[in-house]
C-alpha cells in the first residue's frame, strides 16, 4: 500500500468529543432476545408461575428460592434509627461519627449501615465547611473593600 491509499483510513477516534457518531440506544430499548421471551411466555406465565409453586410446595429448593426471590425481593437497605446529636460544626460531625462507631460496634448497626451513615455525615461536614469557608471569604473581602 501507498501512503496516499492510508490517509483515506480514518484511524484512532474518528469523532471529535461529544459527538459520538450516531443517536445510540434509545432509552428504555430492550435487546430483542428479551422482547422474544417476553413473547413466549405472555400466555404461559400464569401456567409457568403455579408449576413453579407447586414445585417449591413438593420441596424443590431452587423452585422456593425462584418464588421468594419474587415475592420477598433481597432488601437494598432498611431504616437506621440511631439517636445522633443535632450537627451543626465540624465538631458535631466527629461526635456523631463517634457514635456511629460506638452502634457498629454494639452490633446495633452492620459495618454497611455505619458506613452508609457515616457517608451521610460527611457530606454534611463538607456543606459546613464549604459555609464556613464562604462567610470567611466574604468576611475577608469586605475587611479589605474598606
Amino acid at each position: 500500500m501507498t501512503a496516499s491509499k492510508n490517509a483515506e483510513i480514518t484511524r484512532g477516534k474518528p469523532f471529535k468529543k461529544g459527538h459520538p457518531g450516531g443517536p445510540g440506544r434509545p432509552n428504555g430499548s430492550r435487546n430483542r432476545a428479551s422482547i422474544a421471551l417476553d413473547k413466549m411466555a405472555e400466555g404461559e406465565a400464569k401456567e409457568i408461575a403455579l408449576k413453579l409453586i407447586e414445585k417449591a410446595k413438593d420441596g424443590d429448593m431452587r423452585a422456593a428460592e425462584l418464588v421468594l426471590q419474587r415475592v420477598w425481593p433481597v432488601r437494598r437497605g432498611r431504616p437506621v434509627t440511631l439517636s445522633l446529636p443535632a450537627i451543626e460544626t465540624v465538631q458535631d460531625v466527629v461526635t456523631a461519627l463517634g457514635l456511629v462507631a460506638t452502634a457498629v460496634g454494639a452490633g446495633e448497626l452492620t459495618p454497611e449501615e455505619g458506613a452508609s451513615v457515616a457517608a451521610v455525615l460527611e457530606i454534611k461536614r463538607k456543606a459546613i465547611e464549604t459555609a464556613d469557608l464562604e462567610a470567611r471569604i466574604a468576611k475577608l473581602e469586605k475587611e479589605r473593600s474598606k
